[in-house]
């Protein structure tokens, strides 16, 4: 999908607020609701936008630890990848799972529990049962000066820009 100035400002006021109306998109924008509307279902048909979800406080909560977890596997094979990454989607202490290159390491997982008890567990009782894992080593975030989920849209903007310029010399 080819996105459009009006696609990157309903994007860029979706990320900011995900609970707007689609009147006060539109209205933020400089579209009427309908457009604004078809546009939205045309960005989630396309998969650009891929859902809505509700950001919680994890502190609100009680989960005071974050951890970055480096995983070594014993194989680098898509059976032995799959298969960690089964048992991983299972815990829902996992927020993140990359497979990652340039480390001496084949995973990073950021996981969030209450305390180093509660790590101490989920390492022990979950992570290291996973069959391949032979290796951990952990992070802990002291603090997060950036905690941010929204997307840098810039570089679809210079994008458009170039799109745009083109299309005017050719006229």
């Amino acid at each position: 999908m080819r996105l459009d100035v009006y696609d990157l400002k309903i994007l860029a006021q979706l990320q900011a607020d995900g609970d707007l109306s689609n009147q006060e998109i539109a209205e933020r924008v400089g579209l009427s609701p309908s457009p604004c509307s078809r546009r939205i279902k045309q960005l989630e048909d396309a998969g650009v936008i891929r859902g809505r979800t509700v950001l919680l406080a994890p502190k609100a909560l009680g989960l005071d630890l974050t951890v970055l977890i480096h995983i070594r596997m014993d194989r680098h094979t898509p059976e032995r990848f799959e298969q960690f990454e089964s048992a991983v989607r299972k815990h829902p202490e996992v927020q993140e799972c990359y497979l990652i290159t340039g480390q001496e390491a084949d995973y990073q997982l950021k996981i969030t529990v209450p305390d180093m008890e509660e790590y101490q567990n989920f390492l022990l009782n979950k992570i290291t049962r996973i069959e391949g894992v032979i290796g951990v080593h952990s992070s802990f975030v002291l603090r997060k000066p950036i905690d941010t989920t929204a997307l840098p849209l810039t570089y679809a903007q210079r994008e458009l820009r170039r799109r745009e310029s083109e299309a005017r010399r050719r006229r």
